[in-house]
């Protein structure tokens, strides 16, 4: 059984928490002071600064004389900026696994909790998901306390909130809920914070676990939680009025309430000119719809409308798909099922490996299986354009390429019919989704002109005198 309570009795109280982690790596320590009291200190071999805590703790302890034996004069004596005391032993415990080193000293009903944790992490880099050619290249990393300071670091205000909550009955995982108090609606803080503490699981090793537990609808096609690994990025989305999540562990960041527009917006819009910055997001646009709907128009337009189709391009792809034995449909679904494939691999496989699987599989494979006259050339291109348009918008790629298999299936079935009828059960979909009281397809549906501003379009600074009215943020204005 767990003891309930401290004895008092160091080398009991050393042993009854001994007990409860019985691994090897735990260590105990044992030394006294200049009056002969007796001290007993467990903590994590792996977790915990061991020169530090030596420096800080174990050497002016050993030289203290004084007859006081309070958790409090004992705290003052030692060096470490970060000492707090704790009673419970399970919470004691807590500590020692999280690399805390624990204390017990006679008379004492508590134990003191030194923070010389030492976790090892990488450095600060740029993040390689998202690299940007203009602006900050610094990126989260797995440690939550270094994330929260390169969010402090850019936030220098007494309104930033950062709550620490601890996730998962087993690994309790650091999670750090952040918000700008007076921007943030007070009811998104209060249900995010509520379905954080609500979540009962094992371990949490990334923060995308925590993506289910978060949304309105578990299972839903479209994601409903924002992602990023800029530290100026996750801070610009605080300012705008959302909630932001750091997991201990992960170095991707969690932002609420998330809209879908925000996935075809980059860092570099805000360092390039307005128009430039328009332009791009168009162009993001149109390579999505591209890579979605191209493979699905060239199976119907084969299958059901050929006049869709130029007479001069019509000859030239009847020429190519002459001695084809598969049906428009099976090669177009068979080339995207390789593509998927092989970028499965690429991405699996050692670095110089997925190199070669590259040249393999565009050259190789393509030019063998056309010159083989297993599939068309026509398809080759449509498949390569296709799989080059998603990585426009590479925060989208998991639903785009599902959507696009099933638009090629709806074409194959009943042509342009089932491609229109597809899309407006998409549109549907999208616009009764809503999350944390903010529609997903905002500002579109519903309509807000004035966040229109700041959507596909990217007009001057100068003019986003307000915040996104979707957000409902209290504090409306953010320059005057």
């Amino acid at each position: 059984m767990q003891p309930e309570k401290l004895t008092g009795d160091p080398a009991r109280d050393g042993a009854a928490l001994r007990a409860l982690l019985p691994a090897q790596d735990i260590l105990t320590f044992r030394f006294s002071d200049a009056r002969g009291r007796a001290y007993v200190c467990l903590f994590a071999d792996a977790l915990t600064d061991k020169q530090l805590l030596a420096e800080q703790v174990f050497l002016p302890l050993s030289r203290y004389a004084g007859e006081q034996t309070e958790a409090h004069t004992l705290a003052q004596h030692t060096l470490s900026p970060e000492v707090r005391t704790e009673g419970a032993p399970e919470r004691l415990a807590e500590e020692v696994l999280a690399g805390n080193p624990v204390l017990f000293w006679e008379g004492a009903d508590e134990g003191l909790v030194v923070g010389t944790k030492k976790v090892p992490v990488r450095a600060v880099a740029e993040p390689p998901t998202d690299v940007a050619i203009k602006g900050p290249r610094e990126g989260f990393i797995e440690d939550v306390k270094t994330n929260t300071s390169l969010v402090r670091r850019r936030l220098k205000t007494g309104e930033l909130r950062i709550e620490m909550l601890t996730v998962g009955r087993r690994s309790a995982t650091s999670v750090a809920l952040c918000w700008l108090e007076g921007t943030c609606r007070a009811a998104v803080v209060e249900e995010v914070r509520d379905r954080l503490s609500a979540i009962d699981i094992d371990a949490l090793p990334d923060s995308s676990y925590l993506t289910r537990f978060l949304s309105s609808r578990p299972y839903s096609l479209v994601k409903q939680v924002g992602t990023t690994e800029k530290p100026d990025i996750f801070c610009a989305k605080l300012a705008e009025g959302r909630a932001g999540i750091l997991v201990d562990g992960s170095p991707i960041a969690l932002t609420l309430p998330y809209l879908l527009v925000e996935d075809f917006q980059s860092a570099e819009d805000n360092f390039v000119p307005a128009f430039r910055a328009t332009f791009t997001r168009f162009l993001r646009l149109f390579a999505l719809l591209v890579a979605i709907y191209l493979p699905a128009f060239y199976v119907a337009a084969q299958l059901f409308k050929l006049q869709l189709l130029p007479v001069k391009l019509l000859l030239t792809i009847a020429g190519s798909i002459r001695d084809i034995p598969l049906s428009p449909s099976l090669e177009m679904l068979l080339v995207l099922l390789v593509l998927e494939v092989l970028n499965e691999a690429s991405i699996r496989m050692p670095k110089y490996v997925g190199m070669a699987l590259s040249v393999v599989g565009a050259l190789v494979l393509g030019e063998t299986a056309v010159s083989a006259g297993f599939v068309s050339t026509p398809a080759i291109i449509i498949v390569a354009f296709s799989g080059i348009g998603l990585y426009a918008v590479p925060n989208l790629i998991e639903e785009t390429s599902v959507l696009r298999l099933v638009m090629l299936l709806a074409a194959g079935s009943v042509g342009t019919y089932g491609i229109v009828l597809l899309s407006a059960l998409v549109l549907v979909y999208l616009v009764t989704t809503e999350n944390f009281g903010v529609p997903l397809a905002a500002p579109f549906a519903p309509l807000v002109a004035r966040d229109l501003k700041d959507c596909f379009l990217k007009y001057n600074l100068r003019s986003l005198k307000m915040r996104p009215a979707s957000l409902a943020s209290p504090n409306k204005r953010r320059q005057t």
